[in-house]
């Protein structure tokens, strides 16, 4: 008899959903059938039902945080059980010593977190009955059948467990000893918080810091354009001003001349250039693009995404969520026909068919056995749900990946650029740019989202005469780097390469998968905004003062750095293919411990730190010796105004149900308490740069109402400061 571990609940009852059944508590008994001629039992994990055991239970004076015991460096790593999954443990355990049992079938995840779960459940229940994997990329009647008639043997994944062992093994090392490190060490310095640090968290926190620093150190510079309105024959369009490719103007009084230079000016058409561009239909989807997707058009933050999939998943609708792969095989895009013919009946699609393309079995932009790693790209299966039992959420995931198929079928989108010279009066050249689409093509299923910022154009031919009917001078501000949005950080992790110097490095980390992986990057993104390193504003990422406090304290060590992590992904991934030793590489990680906490420990003394970081760090945790920093008597009774965590408010709220309050965020920018001092004893703070107005960013003060009792915003003219 057959014992069969799943991951998780769901996967497993779908395991057998195909079978005969009896459900049992915490197990499910398959009747015997003809792939299972015994019968079978299957039962599951509850994800991570087991973890590397904490740092007091391998010696009892790890307990306390000193940098005297560091680096902590078991000898032996062990696992434990989580206390709140005992039960299904336990269940596993019994069903593992039924002396019927006599092979299991592991039935995890098919990747490196489902290889790891399952083995530690066996390892640390000491089985040394025969093993064999199922290893399927969707939950399909067909697939799980498929699956269970050409089970993989046991070593063909064991390298895939000793990375994935060796991986959280190693994090445990560098997590561990580097967040005690950095903790002890700036609670010497006033930051009374835990500081968590690790191997990659850390250095994508770096990423946001330094686009962070690079928003506060931007100076706006004012600059003008000159835009004019032309009229040809009866035809009318505008153009923008400018001069060897530059249509920025520096100064107001130079910006205003042109324009009284061409005002009624005759105008000539020098030249119309015409580009056509074509755009071949999207790749389909992996996880980090999904994710990236679903962030830009709904807002979806990523970890939310992989939730809502993993359900679709669960359902049998859609293939494995958590593929790093564009392409499908060719024997996956054989099934394609059947799945289309299917999704053609849902009212929603019907309009799209019949497809230009019906194969694209020989187009190797989609069909590529050779780009498929483990897994396929995440498309529809051939069971189609009713549409209408899906929640709002899955319907909408559930349409990106259905149009992504459609779309491959689809031809090429065209588009004509053209870009035209309009000379007035023989001395001043003016630009106009516009577009037509000439061809649909896959946008017909996939229209644009962005609204286009080129003008549809007349017919204008080289030579057109006229005159400008109109001309304006616009006055602009130059803008800082834009925020990343959490759709975005999916991608800058995914591409971190692209910030490493040493050409090779990058190519290993482009290689490999960046910063994380498809499973591990929605997590690390939560746990940033859990221990309060970044925070999310109508979907754009900001790095507290915390964040800011400790990269500077890493400053330019490894840790910090996608060059270590790049290192790391080469020779875990030397791991899998069976070139490098699980124990070279832990040996490396520990070297490497060792230098972070010399290397800080004598650093430690010549850390600073910007004072408005300082003034604006927040402990996650308040501490009851914390002192309370007066800032200023209150503006409605004779209180003082204090820092409260999320907000300033007066300390006389409970005795005088006094309401003075001043939020902490306001309009994504964070209010220091340097400025809350300076609006308390002026009136108003001095000018801060960046508010996220709903159309644009903005500079202005904030200043005390007398009459309303209330902040309002002061705004400034570049003229009296």
């Amino acid at each position: 008899m057959k014992l069969i571990i799943a991951e998780k609940p769901d996967q497993g009852l779908t395991l057998a959903s195909i079978f005969k059944i009896k459900k049992n508590q915490g197990y499910v008994e398959i009747y015997p059938n003809e792939i299972f001629p015994n019968g079978a039992y299957v039962t599951w994990a509850i994800g991570h039902i087991c973890q590397l055991v904490a740092p007091e239970k391998y010696e009892s004076n790890w307990k306390k945080w000193s940098i005297e015991t560091l680096p902590m460096i078991p000898s032996q790593f062990q696992y434990e059980v989580t206390k709140d999954k005992y039960k299904q443990f336990n269940v596993i355990k019994n069903l593992l010593n039924d002396p019927k049992v006599s092979e299991i079938i592991h039935a995890g995840d098919a990747g490196r977190e489902g290889e790891l779960i399952v083995r530690n459940i066996l390892r640390l229940l000491q089985c040394r009955k025969p093993m064999k994997r199922l290893w399927i990329s969707s939950l399909t009647p067909k697939s799980i059948k498929e699956g269970f008639l050409s089970l993989l043997s046991e070593n063909d994944t064991r390298n895939l467990y000793y990375e994935a062992y060796t991986r959280a093994c190693a994090d445990w090392i560098v997590g561990m000893n580097a967040s005690r490190l950095y903790s002890l060490l700036l609670q010497k310095k006033g930051f009374a918080d835990v500081f968590s640090v690790g191997r990659v968290q850390t250095p994508t926190l770096a990423l946001i810091v330094k686009r962070e620093k690079e928003i506060e150190s931007f100076v706006s510079e004012p600059f003008w354009e000159v835009l004019a309105n032309f009229q040809m024959d009866g035809k009318k369009y505008k153009g923008k001003w400018e001069k060897d490719g530059e249509s920025r103007i520096d100064s107001k009084e130079l910006a205003e001349k042109i324009a009284a230079f061409c005002e009624n000016k005759p105008a000539e058409i020098t030249e119309v250039q015409a580009e056509k561009k074509d755009y071949l239909p999207p790749l389909l989807y992996n996880l980090s693009s999904l994710q990236a997707e679903a962030n830009r058009r709904f807002k979806f933050p990523p970890k939310k995404t992989l939730d809502v999939l993993q359900k679709l998943y669960q359902k049998g609708i859609v293939s494995y969520p958590r593929s790093d792969s564009r392409h499908v095989t060719a024997g996956e895009a054989e099934a394609f026909p059947e799945i289309l013919a299917k999704i053609e009946k849902i009212a929603d699609y019907s309009n799209l068919f019949p497809l230009p393309h019906p194969s694209i079995s020989n187009n190797k932009r989609f069909v590529n056995d050779q780009k498929v790693t483990d897994h396929y790209a995440i498309i529809p299966t051939e069971q189609v749900p009713n549409i209408a039992r899906l929640s709002s959420d899955e319907q909408k995931l559930y349409d990106l990946i259905v149009r992504s198929l459609i779309a491959a079928h689809y031809g090429k989108s065209v588009t004509e650029y053209t870009t035209v010279k309009t000379l007035v009066d023989g001395r001043a050249m003016f630009e106009t740019k516009g577009k037509v689409q000439l061809e649909e093509g896959w946008r017909k299923v996939i229209p644009q989202q962005e609204k286009t910022k080129e003008p549809l154009l007349p017919v204008l031919t080289k030579g057109d005469k006229g005159h400008v009917a109109k001309v304006d001078v616009k006055e602009s501000k130059t803008q800082p780097p834009k925020r990343y949005t959490e759709g975005q950080l999916i991608t800058l992790m995914k591409s971190a390469g692209k910030h490493i110097e040493d050409k090779e490095l990058e190519k290993v980390l482009m290689k490999t998968e960046g910063l994380g992986t498809e499973a591990t990057r929605a997590g690390i993104i939560t746990m940033l905004k859990d221990r309060k390193y970044i925070q999310i504003t109508k979907n754009l990422v900001y790095a507290t003062a915390k964040a800011k406090i400790l990269v500077q304290a890493i400053g330019e060590e490894i840790l910090a750095s996608p060059e270590m992590t790049a290192k790391w992904e080469q020779r875990l991934k030397e791991i899998t293919e069976g070139e490098a030793s699980p124990k070279h590489f832990m040996e490396l990680t520990e070297k490497m411990v060792t230098h972070i906490i010399s290397s800080a420990v004598q650093e430690a003394d010549k850390w600073t730190f910007a004072p408005e970081d300082q003034e604006g760090f927040q402990p996650g945790k308040q501490t009851k010796s914390r002192r309370t920093v007066k800032l200023g008597s209150c503006k409605l009774c004779n209180g003082d105004v204090v820092d409260k965590g999320n907000f300033y408010g007066c300390s006389k709220y409970q005795s005088n149900n006094c309401s003075f309050t001043i939020s902490k965020k306001i309009l994504g920018k964070s209010i220091t308490q340097k400025q809350i001092k300076h609006l308390l004893a002026e009136g108003t703070t001095e000018l801060i740069q960046g508010f996220q107005g709903k159309a644009k960013t903005f500079d202005a003060k904030l200043a005390w109402e007398e009459k309303d009792q209330k902040v309002k915003f002061l705004f400034v003219s570049a003229d009296n400061g």
